[in-house]
């Protein structure tokens, strides 16, 4: 986390969270949703305009992917000075590129330990690693088979429907909060 969130964060405690503004796609890009966007449907629907806008301002795109963590519960955020911002996610919170010598990056630029590979009931292929769990990017699974044919992984099998309680992150902080207590 920057030295310069952790001074806001002391600076200014209360500051209030924020939900359903912030999300993330199966291609690991980040899309910010306006009340427009919000108003359009979940994240994850499908929805016409639910999605929002694509970031593209590579220098913010950067700072989220510093100040990227779960809290205690699984629900991803970005700590945007003293406010956290809850990320909305289309399927899970890390989003792995595999590079050609099999090394798993994150769509933060953060590397990990591989210590699980899985597939879905739709093809999708996963991997539980030293920092969390994520999809693969649907361009790496050419190169996720071949590691599979060497031996680097055992394939396991999962189903989509489990994956939040399964692996603990939240998909949708904005509708956890809404659910009654």
């Amino acid at each position: 986390m920057d030295d310069l969130v952790k001074q806001a964060m002391a600076k200014w405690p209360n500051v209030p969270d924020c939900y359903g503004w912030l999300g993330l796609d199966e291609r690991g890009h980040w899309y910010l949703r306006d009340d427009a966007a919000q108003a359009s449907g979940s994240f994850q629907s499908g929805a016409k305009g639910a999605k929002g806008s694509l970031l593209r301002h590579e220098k913010l795109i950067e700072f989220i992917h510093r100040n990227y963590a779960p809290d205690a519960q699984g629900a991803w955020f970005f700590q945007n000075g003293p406010q956290r911002v809850y990320v909305e996610l289309a399927l899970t919170p890390l989003v792995w590129r595999l590079s050609d010598d099999f090394q798993l990056m994150a769509q933060t630029g953060q590397t990990a330990q591989v210590q699980a590979c899985y597939t879905d009931e739709e093809g999708r292929v996963y991997f539980n690693t030293s920092m969390g769990f994520g999809l693969l990017h649907t361009l790496d699974v050419g190169k996720a088979a071949e590691g599979l044919e060497q031996g680097l992984w055992q394939l396991e099998t999962t189903e989509a429907a489990n994956l939040q309680t399964a692996f603990a992150f939240r998909i949708s902080p904005a509708a956890d909060k809404k659910k009654p207590l």
